[in-house]
């Protein structure tokens, strides 16, 4: 009992190490200068109740305006987050969206009406920290209603 009982001590102070020594390999949270011709609102037109909900559930991970919260200083946390906001902005980032062709903006567009129908995005787990992210079924066909007009204008 006494042997499994030091195991156990010394497995603790080596997580307890291991979790102050990544500490030190901390994320870099700078975010990419937005050039304002590059942006969703060159390329389309947003109506400010669109840019309100793309805003308060979609920007922290698809533009270049992420706000980091103060968990994202804490490690592995901040390794998972800035992954998620990585994969989100490679995937569409609407700091960028103008400088994609015509067909990949509709493609987008189309994309953006499905992950929401869907339930998709926002990200459950960045729903369980940001609840004011949470979309509404009026807020999603908003949403849609404006993917689908502006996809048509587009006219891949």
């Amino acid at each position: 009992m006494k042997t499994l009982i030091k195991i156990v001590k010394i497995v603790a102070v080596c997580l307890v190490l291991g979790l102050i020594v990544i500490q030190f390999f901390g994320i870099d949270k700078t975010n990419v200068p937005i050039v304002q011709a590059d942006t969703l609102e060159s390329a389309v037109s947003v109506p400010d109740n669109v840019a309100s909900i793309l805003n308060r559930s979609c920007s922290d991970c698809h533009t270049n305006k992420t706000v980091y919260p103060w968990y994202a200083s804490v490690q592995p946390f901040g390794w998972f987050l800035q992954n998620h906001i990585n994969d989100g902005r490679k995937e569409l980032n609407f700091s960028q969206f103008n400088t994609y062709v015509a067909r990949r903006k509709g493609k987008k567009l189309e994309e953006v009406c499905e992950q929401v129908q869907k339930k998709e995005m926002p990200l459950p787990s960045y729903l369980w920290i940001h609840r004011d992210a949470v979309l509404s079924d009026a807020e999603i066909k908003t949403l849609c209603d404006w993917a689908n007009t502006e996809k048509a204008k587009i006219g891949e």
